[in-house]
């Protein structure tokens, strides 16, 4: 099991948070976790949408005002 963290503050495009995501899933295997750390609110509702819709374990927990960390656990 890995963990890897993914800063994403500060990126004013939630298009490029969600690609940064997907690429950094993809050097991941099942059981690992990918940690993305955002302030875009845009980024806080699609990435872990687009997370479960492929089929990962998601939880959001809020690190600061305004500021939420995104834990995707791969599951494939």
């Amino acid at each position: 099991m890995k963990e890897v963290v993914l800063n994403c503050i500060g990126e004013e495009d939630c298009r490029i948070s969600m690609k940064r995501t997907e690429e950094a899933l993809e050097q991941l295997n099942a059981g690992d976790f990918l940690i993305v750390q955002i302030n875009h609110i845009c980024a806080g509702t699609k990435v872990p949408a687009w997370a479960r819709e492929k089929g990962h374990h998601v939880e959001i927990m809020e690190i600061n005002d305004g500021e939420w960390e995104v834990i995707i656990e791969k599951t494939n």
